[in-house]
C-alpha cells in the first residue's frame, strides 16, 4: 500500500477546500492562516500536483483539487463516524432514543419498564423532538418517526399505522351533556392539530365530518402544533379532539377519555424506527429493535385484521 501523506495536510486541505478559504479553514482547526498554507503546500509537493490556484485575496482548487475533495471529504467522514460508534458501542453507554414528545409519553414510557427488565444493564436516555438526526454525527441511537418511511440512507423499519378518534373528557360530557348525535359536535369546541408543514392533506375535522355526512362547522375551536398539547387539552375537558386511536385506546380503558362516535379516520402517514445502518449492528440497538417489534406486534395485527 502507498504510504499516505501526513494526515494534519490532508486535513487542512479538507477544510481550506470546502471553505475556498485559508482564513475559514484556519479557524475551523484552530491553527494560522500561515499553518494552512504550509500544510497545503507540503501535500502538494508530496503529491507532485497543484490543488489550489492562489489569486489576490482568494484561492479556487484546480482541476486535481477538484477531483480528490471529495474522497477525502468522505474519508474524514467515515473516520468520524467510526469513532462515534466506537464510542456509542461502550457496554455503559446509555442507548439514546428520540421520537416526538405525544409517542413517548403515550406510547413507549409505559412501555419502557418492560424493556429494562428484560436489559437490566442498558441504560436509556430519551430525547423528546421531531427533528431530524444525523445518526452519523450526533449521539442518537433510534429514532421513532411518523411519517411515509422514506428516510434516505437509513435503516427502516415499519412499527404500525393508526386512525384518528373523537374524544373528549367524561367531564365535558358530564358539564354540557351528552354527545348522543353528531351534529351535537355543533354546540362543542373542537380541538385540532396543525401540522400542515408536516403534511399539508393531513386529516382533520373536516375530513371527518365529511367521512360521516355530517354539515358541521369544522373552522373553529383551538388548534395546536404539538400533539402532546392536543391530547393533553382533551384529559382537560377542553374540547373533542381527534387522536390516534393507538395513544387514545389506554385512556379510553381507564375512563379518562371517551369516545363519543365510532368512526375511525385512517391516517397514511405511520411510525417506523430509523437508525443508521452502521448503529442497526450495535448490540443495544439490536435489542431495543427486537423489544420494540414485540411491543408493537398486537398493532401490525390490528393492520392486518382490518
Amino acid at each position: 500500500m502507498k504510504k499516505l501523506p501526513p494526515l494534519k495536510s490532508l486535513q487542512a486541505f479538507e477544510a481550506a477546500g470546502r471553505h475556498l478559504s485559508f482564513t475559514e479553514a484556519a479557524i475551523e482547526l484552530n491553527v494560522t492562516p500561515g499553518a494552512i498554507s504550509q500544510q497545503i503546500r507540503m501535500l502538494e509537493d508530496n503529491l507532485g500536483s497543484k490543488l489550489f490556484r492562489r489569486m489576490n485575496r482568494v484561492v479556487a482548487l484546480t482541476e486535481d483539487g477538484l477531483m480528490v475533495l471529495p474522497l477525502i471529504s468522505g474519508g474524514f467522514a467515515q473516520f468520524n463516524e467510526a469513532v462515534t460508534l466506537l464510542h456509542q458501542k461502550r457496554s455503559d453507554a446509555p442507548l439514546t432514543i428520540t421520537s416526538a414528545p405525544s409517542f413517548i409519553s403515550k406510547w413507549l414510557i409505559p412501555r419502557l419498564s418492560n424493556f429494562k427488565t428484560r436489559y437490566p444493564g442498558i441504560d436509556v436516555r430519551i430525547d423528546t423532538s421531531d427533528r431530524l438526526v444525523d445518526f452519523a454525527h450526533e449521539d442518537i441511537d433510534v429514532g421513532i418517526r411518523f411519517g411515509n418511511g422514506v428516510y434516505p440512507h437509513l435503516d427502516t423499519i415499519f412499527l404500525f399505522s393508526f386512525d384518528l378518534i373523537p374524544v373528549c373528557s367524561p367531564a365535558l360530557i358530564d358539564k354540557f351533556g351528552g354527545l348522543k348525535r353528531i351534529s351535537d359536535l355543533e354546540h362543542h369546541t373542537l380541538l385540532h392539530s396543525n401540522y400542515d408543514a408536516l403534511d399539508p392533506g393531513w386529516p382533520d375535522w373536516a375530513m371527518w365530518l365529511a367521512m360521516v355526512n355530517e354539515e358541521v362547522d369544522a373552522s373553529h375551536g383551538i388548534y395546536f402544533n404539538q400533539s402532546d398539547l392536543l391530547f393533553q387539552a382533551a384529559l382537560d375537558g377542553q374540547g373533542v379532539a381527534l387522536l390516534a386511536n393507538v395513544m387514545a385506546e389506554p385512556e379510553i380503558d381507564a375512563g379518562r377519555l371517551v369516545q363519543p362516535f365510532s368512526n375511525r379516520l385512517p391516517v397514511k402517514l405511520n411510525y417506523h424506527l430509523v437508525t443508521s445502518p452502521q448503529k442497526a449492528r450495535v448490540a443495544k440497538v439490536v435489542a431495543f429493535r427486537e423489544w420494540i417489534l414485540e411491543e408493537s406486534a398486537y398493532l401490525r395485527q390490528d393492520d392486518q385484521a382490518g
